[in-house]
């Protein structure tokens, strides 16, 4: 055998059947859809009532698998590890998949992954076990100057929202709380209600969602109230400057051919304008705010400038 051209004939082999596969995306085999937190939670319920309606439009299965951890990383490195040909997706939260790289070293190259679509922007919130002495955040700071330490704030992670909307909050009432990480919204709120924490970060959405009689709010994060939750002062309102909410979407390697990637989008911008699924979004407290995998990426660096400036603030007054 000539072995000038066997190298090249294998790489042309090689390319015809990657590209043969690509051709026949998505309906060829399951597209993986990973959730970085744990079942229950807000970002886990939101890509569970999407999944089937892009399996609707893309025509082809989508198995939701929960990989919770690390604040997302173990996600996140799960899916840069991935093989770029489609078939797996995963689920995208900010500010968590911006902090991480300001105060860690990674196991993934976050430029290796790129935005498919934002779903949701929900706003954060504290709240409390409806028994609570706590009725407003005011309330919480109060009793936290007289007892530094002494409460404690569950959130889904360091660098994620709740754990942010806390350090501004340390930040802006001059007080010393201690963060509790759990793997997701529904672990932390079980330790809630078990009397294990003093309150946990949510979402407004969470929240608007959540059985009746369990938690109360104590302020949103939001620069004005929710429509989901118009009753509930934000901690502006009560002269705390905190301002924190998250985005929620799905992600892909980079290295996933543009046009794939695009083809995910748009049957994500179908599927969020179905009054279907909008019925269901509204059900579940799901505050929907599409936007493209480009418009996304392109206001992170932004997002991403102003978190690091509260990690700065944080570490000079330690």
């Amino acid at each position: 055998m000539n072995t000038r051209f066997a190298l090249p004939l294998a790489a042309a082999i090689s390319l015809a059947a990657t590209t043969a596969a690509l051709a026949d995306w998505p309906t060829d085999r399951p597209i993986e859809m990973i959730v970085a937190y744990a079942p229950g939670g807000g970002t886990d319920i939101m890509l569970r009532t999407l999944a089937p309606y892009l399996e609707a439009d893309l025509g082809t299965q989508i198995p939701v698998m929960n990989r919770p951890g690390a604040s997302g990383e173990i996600a996140y490195t799960a899916l840069a590890q991935a093989k770029p040909d489609g078939y797996t997706i995963s689920s995208l939260n900010t500010p968590g998949f911006l902090t991480m790289r300001i105060d860690r070293k990674l196991r993934f190259d976050p430029d290796d992954i790129c935005p498919i679509a934002r779903i949701v922007e929900d706003p954060g919130m504290f709240v409390v076990q409806a028994a609570s002495e706590f009725n407003s955040l005011a309330d919480l700071v109060a009793y936290a100057k007289d007892n530094p330490g002494a409460v404690s704030i569950g959130t889904t992670g360091v660098g994620t929202d709740e754990h942010l909307a806390m350090l501004q909050l340390e930040q802006s009432a001059g007080v010393d709380l201690t963060a509790v990480p759990f793997g997701g919204a529904n672990e932390a709120k079980t330790a809630l209600l078990g009397g294990h924490v003093t309150a946990i970060g949510l979402n407004v959405g969470e929240f608007a969602s959540a059985e009746p009689g369990q938690i109360k709010g104590l302020a949103q994060f939001a620069g004005e109230r929710s429509i989901l939750a118009p009753e509930l002062p934000t901690a502006t309102e009560q002269g705390f400057d905190v301002l924190m909410s998250s985005e929620r979407g799905l992600a892909a390697p980079c290295a996933v051919p543009e046009d794939l990637r695009a083809k995910l989008s748009d049957a994500v911008d179908r599927a969020l304008a179905n009054p279907e699924f909008q019925e269901k979004a509204r059900q579940q407290g799901l505050a929907l705010s599409y936007q493209s995998g480009a418009d996304w990426s392109a206001a992170m660096p932004e997002r991403l400038a102003r978190y690091e400036e509260i990690f700065k603030l944080i570490k000079e007054n330690q």
